[in-house]
């Protein structure tokens, strides 16, 4: 019954995505894309004069794991700084989904993950 309520909560997140937009501000962005299964996603973030992020948006194609994730790190991020963004591990996005990844599903659920690495390298 767990999985199912989380199972619904990622179909929910893929075919109503949260954030999945262009921000509406001169931001960072990073594309990432998935070579073994053809998901792809662009992350987009404004920090306001607090550090804080004040929009963030994503773009992209995918299977319904890498789409909720992405749209379930959106949601996560929003107002949180370049330090808190530090601190979010691959368990994180694990958490996130409630589900169990199978090994052909790792990148897909971490696409998200993945782009957001090569955000901190820019902002570093």
């Amino acid at each position: 019954m767990h999985d199912e309520m989380y199972q619904e909560n990622i179909l929910d997140h893929y075919k109503h995505p949260h954030n999945k937009r262009v921000v509406s501000c001169a931001g960072v962005e990073a594309e990432t894309r998935n070579a073994s299964c053809g998901d792809y996603a662009t992350l987009q973030m404004c920090f306001d004069d607090t550090g804080h992020i004040s929009d963030i948006a994503f773009q992209g194609e995918g299977c319904a794991i890498s789409q909720a994730a992405l749209s379930m790190l959106t949601d996560t991020l929003k107002g949180k700084t370049l330090n808190q963004l530090k601190l979010l591990s691959p368990g994180d996005i694990y958490t996130m989904l409630g589900v169990p990844v199978s090994p052909g599903r790792v990148n897909c659920a971490l696409l998200g993950y993945a782009a957001l690495q090569k955000i901190l390298k820019i902002k570093n």
